[in-house]
């Protein structure tokens, strides 16, 4: 059984319907990536995994749990986190607050985490007391999957991680996310970056308008002439 699975997933915005019949699921410590043209529903499916859309029809469980009708914040409690693509920081507050505001749910200490998360980009550690706005845009992302990674999820959902970074600070995210998923962590992830996205997924989901074109593993889909031919720039 997958640790995260969304079936027949079909909803939108305002009684029109962007996700016809769509799914995705991803194993535990598994990655799964989602691409597809612009347009095709990728961070739409991504918000109704996470609550963040109503459905129409389709069940999403965690776990073997139906949290098809909970809301993100209890979708959090259940062991998901969120990295959206845009205002996924804090910019005035510093490296240090942005992740214990990631912790604010827990009752506990927090030091052991951001230890854990230090050691995990150790560029944060560096620069703990500058303000998040003032990093770079690779930084600023590793500031954000450190501040999801507080509430020590099972499940990481990140919207386009590599968005508006350099090819170098791409590669070292993809690194990064590889070895969060060695840790046991569930990670599904929308990418533009169609190909080097799904060399590094477990299991690969081409989208096109809302519904589910191809389904593999992340190899298979690369070997594929027509993913490659229609996705892939050849």
């Amino acid at each position: 059984m997958s640790y995260l699975s969304g079936v027949g997933m079909t909803g939108g915005y305002g009684g029109a319907d962007i996700l016809h019949d769509c799914s995705i699921s991803v194993d535990k410590g598994q990655i799964a990536v989602i691409v597809g043209p612009n347009g095709a529903g990728k961070s739409t499916a991504m918000k109704a995994l996470f609550g963040m859309l109503d459905l129409r029809k389709g069940v999403v469980t965690l776990d073997g749990q139906d949290i098809t009708n909970m809301s993100p914040q209890e979708r959090v409690a259940a062991g998901m986190s969120f990295v959206p693509q845009v205002n996924n920081v804090f910019p005035t507050m510093t490296v240090q607050e942005n992740l214990e505001m990631g912790g604010v749910l827990r009752d506990d200490d927090l030091t052991a985490t951001i230890d854990e998360i230090y050691d995990l980009f150790p560029i944060l550690k560096e620069k703990r007391n500058q303000a998040a706005g003032e990093l770079s845009g690779g930084q600023r992302q590793q500031v954000a999957v450190g501040r999801a990674l507080m509430t020590n999820p099972k499940l990481l959902m990140l919207d386009e991680p590599t968005a508006g970074v350099s090819p170098v600070v791409m590669d070292e995210l993809f690194d990064l996310i590889i070895e969060i998923a060695n840790t046991g962590v569930s990670i599904v992830m929308v990418e533009q970056n169609a190909r080097q996205a799904l060399e590094i997924a477990d299991q690969g989901y081409v989208l096109v308008q809302g519904r589910n074109r191809f389904t593999d593993t992340g190899q298979v889909l690369l070997d594929n002439p027509d993913v490659r031919k229609s996705f892939l720039g050849g």
